[in-house]
């Protein structure tokens, strides 16, 4: 379509301020950002579509501007939501680099206009193809009953003979063609989203193609169109959070308007997306409102009523939750210029949800608040996960990151990390409290732990080893000197064997009989070893206190 036909739309509210003799450029797409550097996403030809939240001062707009005319892009507009009057410096800006330039309303939504260029470019481009996008189009803004993202796959395969998926950042479906027959292998989804976010973080443009086994898959980034996104200025920001499109194909063979029709499909699905997680808003407001009171010491019986309001949403028909747990994640960037709370807090809407389950809104039983890098969730267990007084009932951290591992590391990539901590389940308000510690706690132990995905239940905090990564290392190796350096010079002297001695006497809780045998000595030997220890070290090995310290020291050691 031409820039021409959009002043012509009066539904989408455009007004022209500059660029007259421009308005034959032809438009092959739409694009929403406020990065002040969005060259690596424009293809050339898009109508960009910005809130201006890159724009700090007048010196911001002529860099900006400078960008997108050098990409090629057919022009600019600006909405007027958040400034107002469109700032003169990118008036002149866009006169200076013959850039069209239009201010939106601030009534009208960057989705209309994202829709209706969608709409027309694919109309014009592929023909016939035309009426696949408007039935995408008709059926997604129709609201849920429509079918949403189903529907939208549907009509790929019924029109287009395309076999396509929408999966999670973590490879779970969100949905598929009925084309495309039974849902892919977790295996499968799970090597796809992997793909996806390794090719995301090296800034690879989409669709990519990715070969398994015999069958090449094109993978599309679904980003949100919303204006949080958009102004996203790392993509480490969104990287764990977007949707992608899996089409059963070689797009490297398609023409461009294809092409332009795919990324098109990818457009309504993310407006769909969009409304979806606007629907979270509420969630995380009961999630935030109970975490406030739980942090500040309220009455359990204020907290209480206020579990009783949540229920009802988190647990539809299902009456009050008997039990709750506790899930505490953080999300931490090498440099920590990237805030590590809202990614946790996306990644926990995910990851919470059973990887073998598709769908999308199956999280709409999930409350997440974040604080600073922090991310809790506050997870309701109906009555059937709960009848086994919950010590074995609902969220086991050794299996909540089993099938999400490899896509999560892949986002992560060599600069990022996730950890997470997960509470036993509690019956009352006045638990609450001990379980958000309880899950800090088991975070804390993951985070002691190697690698770039690690998690801990409530389970692993009853030993006092798991105690020791959190000591300083100058304290251990002080602490370890002053106890085992005096045996093992004593072994290198005289080849006493000291250590394994000690080592074996704990072992046996003790018992002079049993370690005797193990170590096959005659007992009088082994006291005469442990006495030798004794001396050397000043301790008594028949004090439970003195026990405990030589234990943590060859533990440490």
């Amino acid at each position: 379509m031409r820039l021409r036909a959009l002043l012509d739309t009066d539904a989408l509210g455009l007004r022209l301020l500059g660029g007259e003799d421009e308005l034959d450029r032809t438009v092959r797409g739409v694009m929403t950002t406020d990065l002040k550097d969005p060259s690596r996403y424009l293809s050339g030809g898009e109508l960009v579509l910005t809130g201006l939240a890159w724009r700090h001062g007048a010196a911001d707009s002529e860099p900006f501007v400078r960008i997108l005319a050098a990409a090629g892009v057919a022009a600019l507009a600006a909405g007027e939501a958040e400034l107002g009057d469109i700032p003169e410096d990118l008036v002149l800006a866009c006169v200076r680099h013959r850039l069209p330039l239009f201010a939106v309303h601030e009534s009208v939504a960057f989705a209309t206009i994202t829709e209706h260029v969608v709409r027309q470019v694919s109309g014009e481009r592929a023909g016939d193809l035309a009426a696949v996008v408007d039935r995408h189009r008709r059926m997604m803004t129709s609201g849920p009953a429509g079918g949403g993202p189903d529907v939208v796959l549907d009509l790929l395969g019924t029109d287009l003979d395309l076999r396509a998926w929408v999966l999670s950042p973590t490879g779970r479906p969100i949905a598929g063609s009925k084309l495309a027959g039974s849902a892919l292998p977790a295996d499968v989804s799970a090597k796809l989203a992997a793909e996806h976010l390794a090719a995301a973080r090296t800034g690879r443009r989409g669709p990519h193609r990715v070969l398994l086994g015999t069958t090449t898959y094109s993978l599309f980034p679904i980003r949100s169109s919303g204006r949080s996104a958009a102004a996203s200025r790392d993509v480490r920001e969104t990287v764990l959070s977007d949707w992608l499109l899996a089409v059963e194909a070689d797009a490297g063979d398609w023409p461009a308007e294809r092409l332009d029709l795919l990324q098109g499909v990818t457009q309504l699905i993310a407006v769909e997306r969009d409304r979806r997680d606007a629907a979270r808003t509420v969630r995380r407001r009961l999630a935030q409102e109970v975490l406030e009171l739980v942090q500040t010491g309220a009455a359990p019986a204020e907290i209480a009523a206020r579990l009783r309001v949540a229920a009802p949403v988190l647990l539809p028909g299902l009456g009050a939750a008997p039990h709750w747990q506790v899930v505490v994640a953080r999300v931490e960037w090498d440099g920590g210029d990237v805030e590590g709370g809202p990614v946790a807090q996306s990644l926990m809407e995910e990851i919470l949800v059973d990887p073998l389950t598709s769908g999308p809104e199956h999280s709409d039983r999930i409350a997440v608040a974040h604080t600073g890098e922090e991310a809790i969730a506050l997870v309701p267990l109906p009555a059937v996960s709960a009848e086994h007084d919950g010590s074995e009932s609902g969220i086991l951290a050794d299996s909540l990151l089993e099938a999400v591992r490899d896509p999560l590391s892949a986002g992560l990539n060599a600069d990022g990390r996730l950890t997470l901590g997960v509470s036993a389940a509690v019956h009352s308000a006045e638990g609450l409290r001990g379980a958000l510690e309880e899950a800090r706690h088991a975070r804390r132990v993951a985070a002691a732990r190697p690698g770039r995905v690690c998690a801990a239940g409530h389970q692993e905090l009853a030993s006092h080893v798991l105690l020791l990564p959190f000591v300083p290392d100058d304290v251990r190796r002080a602490f370890t000197a002053r106890l085992l350096d005096p045996l093992r010079d004593y072994d290198r002297r005289h080849r006493a064997e000291l250590i394994p001695t000690l080592e074996a006497f704990l072992d046996c809780d003790g018992s002079w009989t049993r370690c005797a045998t193990r170590l096959h000595l005659h007992v009088n030997t082994l006291r005469y070893r442990v006495g030798r220890i004794e001396q050397l070290t000043g301790r008594d090995l028949s004090r439970l206190e003195d026990k405990l310290d030589f234990f943590l020291a060859l533990r440490m050691s």
